[in-house]
């Protein structure tokens, strides 16, 4: 599993690598990782939004496995 991660990262990189824009917003960086970690594996994705959404609480939780589950 580990080497998925790694290649999700490189992904990533490389996407905003070909954007060829000097700065990134860190919020773009967040949303790509996400969505590749949708895809990836949903726990892992869970936790990383749990952080970078700044989940407050138990109904951020679920808000968010309600949302996956559509």
């Amino acid at each position: 599993m580990a080497g998925r991660f790694e290649e999700l990262a490189d992904q990533v990189e490389t996407e905003l690598g070909n954007l060829a824009e000097k700065e990134v917003p860190s919020k773009q960086v967040g949303e790509l990782v996400m969505e590749r970690l949708r895809n990836l594996n949903e726990v892992a994705y869970v936790r990383f939004a749990s952080v970078y959404r700044q989940f407050r609480d138990r109904t951020d939780f679920v808000r968010e496995l309600e949302q996956m589950a559509q």
